[in-house]
């Protein structure tokens, strides 16, 4: 018999399982604060529960758990990126930057990705699973631990397409925001996409404020075919209708990604049709110098060619900032280090 994973319910869900196996409504939200509030991942610890509930959650389900496999901190900033073994033998990957403003946290949806973008590492041996709620919020409690600190800033960029495993995305956006669990605002939460569009609609429609990030990279559909397989099923068009809808049901600003790819998205009419596409958008601008990889034969632009590039777009009133690279000597980008590893297992 599978067990049935505790830590992925949100609480309303732990209180109707409670329900569900003849207890009181109120143990679901004492469990619910022993694994999301206070961090347990041992059914044995929860002393509030007679020893027969606790044989009995034994006998029906599991907290998940999640061990460090290895942690690379860079020399050049406080950058720390993990590497997290699952139960299931599965690594992925997270990475803690330190800001003034606190401690952010980029973590993996999913053990690799089908998305198949040409530029990034994390896709490159195509979807093993999407992770539960609870390996979401595992990552978080995991760095936490470690680094006795608390994360404040969550961003689900790591592996994965946050929008390809949606239900359990909602069900971990549910649990971290909880006062009862992590309490993390809704607003100090990024989800980034690159760019599914039925799914942006329906985040919209649930009202949630987190801020959405679109890996745009191209604003013209041939191009970005080439480099994104999901812009042969969705024009830039569809994703950029989507954005609006999302501004205007959340009141949030879009986060545009544009990874600059030299002689590739560039170029003086890539800015022209960036600045047309995006005039009328509540959105900035990121620019992310490329990160080359070995199965991608490109090179990341010169700084001068990034520098002209944000100056031609801040002159057309577009909001724009160069993203500043971080953990750069330990392979912060996503992907590339898990990549290293698993490469080598197989």
């Amino acid at each position: 018999m599978n067990k049935v994973e505790l830590n992925s319910f949100t609480l309303k869900g732990l209180e109707d399982y409670m329900c569900s196996i003849g207890e009181q409504r109120y143990r679901g939200e004492q469990l619910f604060t022993y694994i999301h509030g206070n961090q347990g991942n041992d059914i044995s610890g929860i002393t509030v529960f007679s020893k027969t509930l606790r044989d009995k959650l034994h006998a029906l389900g599991k907290i998940s758990k999640m061990e460090i496999f290895n942690r690379f901190d860079s020399k050049l900033d406080n950058t720390k990126k993990y590497l997290f073994l699952l139960e299931d033998d599965n690594i992925i990957e997270g990475v803690i930057m330190e800001y003034e403003h606190g401690l952010s946290a980029c973590i993996s949806t999913q053990v690799g990705c089908r998305m198949g973008c040409a530029f990034c590492a994390s896709t490159k041996e195509g979807l093993v699973r999407n992770l539960s709620s609870g390996e979401m919020a595992n990552q978080i409690y995991t760095m936490e631990k470690d680094l006795d600190g608390r994360i404040s800033n969550i961003v689900l960029m790591g592996s994965g397409e946050p929008l390809d495993n949606y239900e359990n995305i909602l069900s971990f956006l549910n649990i971290i925001h909880d006062e009862k669990g992590h309490n993390t605002s809704y607003r100090n939460v990024t989800l980034s996409t690159c760019g599914i569009v039925p799914k942006i609609y329906r985040l919209a429609q649930e009202e949630i404020p987190i801020t959405l990030s679109i890996s745009l990279h191209s604003p013209f559909d041939e191009i970005r075919r080439k480099i994104m397989p999901i812009g042969r099923k969705y024009s830039v068009e569809d994703i950029i209708k989507a954005c609006k809808y999302y501004n205007d049901r959340t009141n949030r600003r879009i986060t545009i990604e544009y990874t600059l790819m030299e002689g590739i998205n560039d170029r003086q009419e890539d800015i022209h049709e960036l600045v047309s596409l995006l005039r009328d958008m509540n959105c900035h601008i990121n620019l992310i110098p490329l990160n080359p990889i070995k199965e991608f034969d490109r090179e990341r632009p010169s700084h001068l060619s990034v520098s002209k590039f944000k100056k031609e777009l801040t002159k057309a009133n577009i909001p724009v900032t160069i993203r500043k690279e971080m953990g750069k000597d330990i392979n912060a980008a996503c992907g590339q280090l898990r990549r290293s590893y698993t490469g080598n297992m197989h």
